[in-house]
């Protein structure tokens, strides 16, 4: 039993708050803790190819920080002079990792949300509050793997009368692209038109319809919450004593670190890998039971 496996309220509230600490703790503390758990997660749900996905935005991030300390010249601490003689200073550049890695953590998490929650999540979640929006939502997460497949069909058939995206030159597979592309968007608007006129006919906009779920909010589900809440304390009381709070402009300044800081760290911590720590337990469990056997 994994973090997927939990009620898809439970998802819902544990990455809406780790995506929002993500975005509002600009720390250097809280932000290595938490896109390293997040690295960590992805890793272990998507394997090798997202691992390569996550190395491939280290670099983008110093890139971003390079490009955006160029152009911003905040602060004081001066390091060199760019191409057009404009100052570059340290806490630009710093700021320019913290903004590079804050977008980069929130992209892992969100491949994280994508590997966790699943068609049927989103339209139980959504589907109380609106059915029609549910609806949507669900054809339009079915339609992104059919939209893939298709155009590998397509360029199949492409490629067997000498008009795939790798055949010709330079010229003649920009043409055989756009080609490919026109004929994709053609079938997705009639394959979006199929499907709206198959969900009406089964009545999909009557008042009072509901959606079936299996869902049941058990006591794994309310020990995960309190879980949650109890890491979420924590992480308040660090809010209220000033722990998360940093400035880079004019200089970098942040509260000092004392021994009550690293039990917030650690709260941070453990509330980042709660899902890691989820599915390594449940592996750990299932390997037990058949070596028992």
């Amino acid at each position: 039993m994994g973090f997927e496996k939990c009620h898809p309220a439970v998802n819902f509230i544990y990455f809406a708050a780790v995506i929002a600490g993500m975005i509002l703790f600009q720390h250097p503390v809280f932000l290595l803790i938490s896109f390293s758990c997040a690295f960590l997660y992805s890793v272990k749900r998507g394997g090798w190819k997202v691992l390569v996905f996550d190395l491939i935005l280290l670099p983008l991030v110093a890139a971003f920080a390079l490009y955006y300390s160029s152009y911003n010249h905040f602060g004081v601490t001066v390091l060199r002079q760019n191409f057009i003689g404009n100052n570059m200073t340290l806490e630009s550049l710093v700021y320019g990792f913290v903004l590079g890695f804050v977008a980069a953590g929130v992209m892992i998490w969100f491949s994280c949300v994508h590997s966790v929650f699943t068609t049927d999540k989103v339209v139980y979640l959504f589907g109380k509050v609106s059915p029609r929006l549910s609806l949507f939502l669900t054809i339009l997460l079915r339609m992104v793997p059919r939209i893939k497949k298709e155009a590998k069909r397509i360029n199949m058939a492409q490629r067997g009368i000498g008009r795939g995206v790798n055949q010709g030159n330079v010229f003649q597979r920009l043409r055989n692209c756009v080609r490919i592309f026109s004929m994709l968007i053609t079938w997705t608007i009639e394959s979006l038109t199929v499907s709206s006129e198959s969900m009406r006919s089964r009545g999909s906009s009557l008042r009072g319809r509901k959606a079936f779920s299996i869902y049941r909010f058990d006591n794994r589900d309310r020990a995960y919450v309190i879980g949650v809440f109890a890491s979420l304390t924590v992480i308040l009381m660090a809010v209220m004593l000033k722990q998360t709070d940093i400035l880079y402009d004019p200089r970098i300044v942040m509260t000092p670190i004392t021994s009550m800081s690293y039990l917030f760290y650690a709260g941070y911590t453990v509330f980042c890998l709660m899902p890691l720590g989820l599915e390594l337990w449940t592996e750990y469990r299932f390997w037990k039971a058949r070596k028992a056997l």
